[in-house]
């Protein structure tokens, strides 16, 4: 996944920028760029700090966060009230080090030889993550990729209820799809604006992504997740998520490589050892 977020270039400022893009891994790993925490204006993670301040989260440790909070959410749901940082961190895939360090962040410490109480730690992140009120969400392009994603069932029980749809095929218009009638692109900022929505997904050919962009901004959205393989040209205000699968793919052709490619040459090393070597035979 990619996170678009940048600068404007040269003296004076444009009315739109091309985000600079840094890369977030499928192993989660992500920018060290620094964020601010979304709070609710409560003690807790997110609140403001005694000097009036807030502490800024690096990216890579707020991806980790979302991380922390699926497995905790699934350990709650089997009941468990507390965890200590080793379980925690084997289920979520980091070593304990980093996740105290990225707990430390939302204020989170543990308490020695107990640990963390799950739901007081599952509230936290919530907090942190702006997960305390629901964002509407509206899905543009309803093809194979935009029909999956407006029938998940999992995106309302995380606070993600999907209220709009768009597309621009006319025998789409008005059919209901998980529930909500698609409607034209054309009614993008009206529709958006009506049901308040926040996040707006992409999901059209690349030739059409900029265009919906524009409509989703002018209806008020304020964070858009690109499936469309092109950087989008957005405000400042606009954050931008980008998920490319063939990038994803082509990380994990690497690692295949990479590791085959070991393998290979451990095999040469252990011939040589004993004094053979490989015969070619054509």
């Amino acid at each position: 996944m990619v996170a678009q977020r940048g600068r404007r270039n040269g003296p004076a400022p444009a009315p739109r920028r091309a985000s600079e893009v840094s890369e977030v891994s499928a192993a989660g790993a992500a920018s060290d760029a620094l964020i601010e925490p979304v709070g609710d204006g409560g003690a807790g993670a997110g609140a403001p700090a005694a000097s009036g301040t807030v502490r800024a989260i690096p990216e890579a440790a707020v991806a980790r966060l979302a991380v922390y909070l699926r497995v905790l959410s699934a350990m709650a749901e089997q009941g468990a009230t507390t965890v200590s940082s080793e379980e925690l961190s084997a289920a979520a895939g980091v070593n304990s080090a980093k996740l105290r360090k990225d707990l430390s962040y939302i204020g989170s410490y543990g308490t020695r030889g107990v640990g963390y109480e799950v739901q007081v730690l599952i509230g936290q992140i919530e907090r942190t993550l702006g997960l305390t009120r629901k964002h509407k969400v509206a899905v543009v392009g309803i093809g194979n990729l935009g029909h999956a994603l407006a029938n998940y069932g999992g995106f309302p029980g995380r606070g993600f209820p999907v209220e709009a749809l768009f597309d621009i095929d006319p025998d789409l218009i008005g059919v209901p799809v998980g529930g909500v009638p698609v409607s034209h692109l054309d009614e993008i900022p009206e529709v958006c604006a009506e049901r308040d929505i926040s996040i707006g997904v992409i999901a059209t050919p690349p030739t059409a992504a900029q265009s919906v962009c524009d409509r989703l901004v002018a209806g008020g959205v304020q964070c858009i997740l690109n499936f469309a393989p092109v950087v989008l040209q957005v405000p400042e205000h606009i954050e931008v998520r980008k998920v490319d699968l063939a990038v994803e793919l082509q990380i994990l052709s690497f690692h295949v490589a990479r590791r085959t490619a070991g393998e290979a040459e451990g095999r040469a090393r252990d011939s040589n050892a004993d004094g053979t070597k490989d015969v070619v035979v054509s």
